[in-house]
């Protein structure tokens, strides 16, 4: 089914509001904690899998990017 602007040209619902319709499901079946413990699952395997300087790594990149956006914008 082709799409305009991100709706189906059926009338349904976009990709995003499907997703927040799933997302608002799941967390009135399960609560809020449910996600805390998938976040706190995910963060452990990432943690084991490439070890704690990977989120030094990976801040220091984010806050360069953060800089240059910061210094771009002030050019402009």
């Amino acid at each position: 089914m082709a799409t305009t602007k991100g709706r189906s040209t059926g009338g349904g619902m976009t990709v995003r509001e499907a997703g927040k319709k799933g997302g608002d499901t799941v967390k009135a079946k399960y609560g809020a904690e449910f996600y805390e413990a998938i976040g706190r699952k995910g963060g452990e395997a990432t943690k084991e899998k490439y070890g704690p300087t990977f989120y030094e790594e990976i801040g220091h990149k984010g806050g360069q990017k953060v800089k240059r956006f910061i210094e771009e914008g002030k050019r402009t």
